[in-house]
């Protein structure tokens, strides 16, 4: 019960198959009092039932993550269920047009490159802006995004999402930087494919699991559980000396040159 009276709050979770909600059940299972987000009602029934799962008084928040406003109403909310402190915030977000996870590199708009610039990497700014009173408060935390190998190699259709998780990470490089003097942590986990919601949008994304465990050293595809435990470990006291790091949970298949 490494997390025993600590706080976390996981934005991002859309099912029982988010990488956020494995990362949110590892905190809970090391004692930690999470409080989760839904971005609208179209997933709140799910999120709220993941949450009673655990605990019926399991705070849930509507989170925009792309609103202010949102923003400082939940962690006013998460401030008021936490006693003014919180100790870990994850941020699982993205999002990028269909058409332009589709189509060649070269047609993709200037406004989907906007807004998928705008969810998937400035939104970590954004949410640590809002979380970092709080993060004072407790005398330090540790903040956690999620990646993708896409952000360094080049991986056929996932297009402009792979230079969202390129920014991602140089955010989350300078947040480190900018943060360390307040004793909060920020680094990322860049998970090798797992079947998700967000993953359905990327064509041909079945061929890159069967890649994936060809090449991989351990000869598979990397679980939701084994990436949670990974999340775990960096939000943790555990890691207290490791910031502005991606941490590759891939079944080692990014060490590989063909």
């Amino acid at each position: 019960m490494i997390l025993s009276g600590k706080t976390a709050l996981v934005v991002g979770v859309a099912n029982k198959n988010s990488i956020a909600w494995g990362i949110a059940e590892a905190l809970l299972r090391e004692g930690a009092k999470v409080a989760l987000t839904y971005q609208n009602e179209r997933v709140e029934g799910r999120v709220r039932d993941l949450a009673k799962s655990f605990d019926p008084e399991l705070p849930c928040f509507q989170l925009d993550a792309t609103n202010d406003e949102e923003i400082a109403t939940t962690m006013k909310g998460v401030g008021e269920a936490f006693g003014g402190k919180l100790d870990m915030l994850v941020h699982s977000v993205a999002f990028a047009k269909k058409e332009d996870l589709a189509g060649g590199m070269v047609e993709t708009s200037a406004d989907g490159f906007k807004l998928a610039q705008e969810i998937s990497a400035y939104t970590l700014i954004s949410l640590t802006r809002g979380a970092l009173p709080l993060m004072q408060a407790a005398g330090g935390g540790s903040i956690l995004t999620l990646t993708y190998l896409g952000s360094e190699k080049v991986i056929p259709n996932y297009n402009v999402m792979g230079i969202c998780k390129a920014s991602l990470e140089a955010t989350t490089r300078y947040l480190a930087w900018d943060l360390g003097k307040h004793n909060v942590r920020v680094n990322a986990v860049s998970a090798g494919p797992i079947k998700t919601l967000a993953a359905r949008g990327i064509a041909g994304f079945s061929s890159v699991l069967e890649k994936v465990e060809e090449k991989a050293p351990l000869g598979r595809n990397v679980t939701t559980d084994e990436v949670g435990n990974a999340g775990l470990f960096l939000l943790s006291p555990w890691s207290s000396g490791i910031t502005g790091e991606v941490l590759y949970v891939d079944c080692g298949y990014h060490i590989m040159g063909m």
